[in-house]
Formats: C-alpha cells, sequence, structure tokens
C-alpha cells in the first residue's frame, strides 16, 4: 500500500503562488492607506479614522454571482479543487483494510487501534497519525524543474503495544527507525522506547523503563516476544503502510472540509 502524498504538486503550488506574494502586499499595504481618510467629527475637527471596511471588501465580484466572497477566499477555493483532484489520483481509490493480518482495525478520527482477541490475552496496538508523515529520502530538488522531486511521503507514528492478560498488561512503546542499517547493525524497522507493566489503567505512578537502558539480550527477548504476538518488523511494515493510507485519507478529507467551510457550503 504506497498511497503516497503529493508533495511535488503543493510544493510547486506554494512555490508559484509565493512569486507574487510582495506584489499583493503592496497592493493590500497601499490600499489601507488610502482607505485612511479624514473624519470630520459634530465639532467640525477632523481626526485621523481609518475605514477598516474598505480593506474588506471585495474588489471584484466573486464568480459565483454571491458578491460576498473575497478575493482570497476564491483563490483558496480554486487551488483547493485543484488539489484535492490530485490528491485522489495519486490515493487510486485505496482505502484502510478493516483486518490487518489477524488484527481488527478500527478508526477514530486520527486515532487508529487494531486489536486481536484470543483465549488467553488481547493485544492492542494503538497509534495516532497527526503530525506523522515524512519524506523517507532526502529531496533531490533541481532549481530548473517546474514540479521538483521531495521523495516518497509515509506516515511512521509512534505506536503503543498492549498485551492485556486478566486485569494486568504489559505495555511496549515503539517508535519507526529512520534510515537505513550501518553495516554490523540489526535491520530493524522499529525499536522499543519504553516498557511497563501495570495493573488496571495506566497512570502517571506507573513506572516505565526506557528501551535503550535495558540489558541487550533482554531486549532482544521483548522483541521477539513483540514478534510472537504478532507484532513482527515485516508487520510494522505494514502497519506504516495503514497509517499511510489513512493520513492520506485523512488529509484529502481536511482539504475537503477546509473548501465547505471557505465557499460557506453545508
Amino acid at each position: 500500500m504506497n498511497s503516497l502524498r503529493t508533495a511535488t504538486l503543493r510544493f510547486a503550488s506554494l512555490a508559484s503562488s509565493s512569486a507574487g506574494a510582495l506584489g499583493k502586499r503592496d497592493f493590500t499595504r497601499s490600499l489601507w492607506h488610502m482607505s485612511k481618510k479624514p473624519v470630520v467629527g459634530s465639532s467640525g475637527c477632523s481626526s485621523d479614522h481609518v475605514t477598516v471596511l474598505n480593506v474588506h471588501k471585495p474588489s471584484i465580484n466573486c464568480t459565483c454571482g454571491c458578491n460576498v466572497h473575497t478575493k482570497c477566499e476564491r483563490e483558496l477555493v480554486e487551488f483547493l479543487t485543484e488539489e484535492i483532484v490530485a490528491e485522489r489520483k495519486v490515493q487510486k481509490g485505496k482505502t484502510v483494510p478493516s483486518t490487518l493480518d489477524g488484527f481488527s482495525v478500527k478508526l477514530t478520527g486520527a486515532d487508529v487501534e487494531l486489536t486481536k482477541q484470543t483465549d488467553k490475552e488481547k493485544v492492542v496496538i494503538s497509534l495516532n497519525v497527526n503530525h506523522s508523515v515524512d519524506s523517507e529520502e532526502e529531496p533531490e530538488i533541481n532549481p530548473n524543474a517546474d514540479k521538483p522531486n521531495l521523495g516518497e511521503m509515509r506516515s511512521k507514528p509512534q505506536f503503543e503495544v498492549d498485551i492485556i492478560k486478566g486485569n494486568t498488561t504489559l505495555s511496549f512503546t515503539c517508535s519507526f527507525l529512520q534510515g537505513e542499517a550501518q553495516e554490523g547493525e540489526y535491520n530493524d524497522v522499529f525499536s522499543i522506547d519504553e516498557m511497563a507493566i501495570f495493573e488496571g489503567e495506566w497512570n502517571d505512578k506507573v513506572y516505565a523503563v526506557a528501551g535503550d537502558v535495558l540489558d541487550g539480550y533482554l531486549y532482544d527477548l521483548l522483541i521477539n516476544l513483540l514478534e510472537e504476538k504478532g507484532v513482527s518488523q515485516d508487520f510494522a511494515e505494514k502497519l506504516s503502510d495503514l497509517a499511510t493510507a489513512h493520513e492520506h485519507t485523512s488529509y484529502i478529507g481536511l482539504l475537503e472540509k477546509l473548501s465547505k467551510f471557505t465557499t460557506g457550503a453545508k
């Protein structure tokens, strides 16, 4: 599942928009000064008064004939319309699966929860896709190119793995590793950031140990335990695919909501 954020299109669109930014700012500044007129009061004296309403009044009638939307709002909607179409082309109808390697998948806004229940225990994986997208590779930007390639965008959020037996929970906080493994290193996709075990609900008083201070052999045993419960390095790759697809869908939804908000559509 390789849904990609069209960072190239957004970069190019922003670049072209910024080219005329100074001109628009200068025009707005001039319009503000032109609206500053002396106002004669009841005493016959004039005072410096800013007619703010003149600044906000649309200078050009809206194409929909409403004469309400400002020039900035129209430009924003036009950009969003093109951006949504481009993002949907990249998405190609891909959606988040309802199950993943025996885990049921539940989506709630930006939250993702995967659950697998057995007779002895329940394994719950939880993550949030907000602020989780980054480029996998360093972007190669050609200044002469119209649409620079900013690299493949993927979601690699921090995730929690809870192994629950009765009222006791063994909890792991895990993160995706960045970059490629060096010679002599394990080619792991994720690492254990923290481990804790507690009764009932977690709270701030629960002791937790950082993964990087664990005994090396103990750390390897815990990685093996996670793999035995279904959270292997290969599974983590699929989890990133799922997160990438959900983040991309959420991003398109945000663009659509912003467009409706700007146009005043219900």
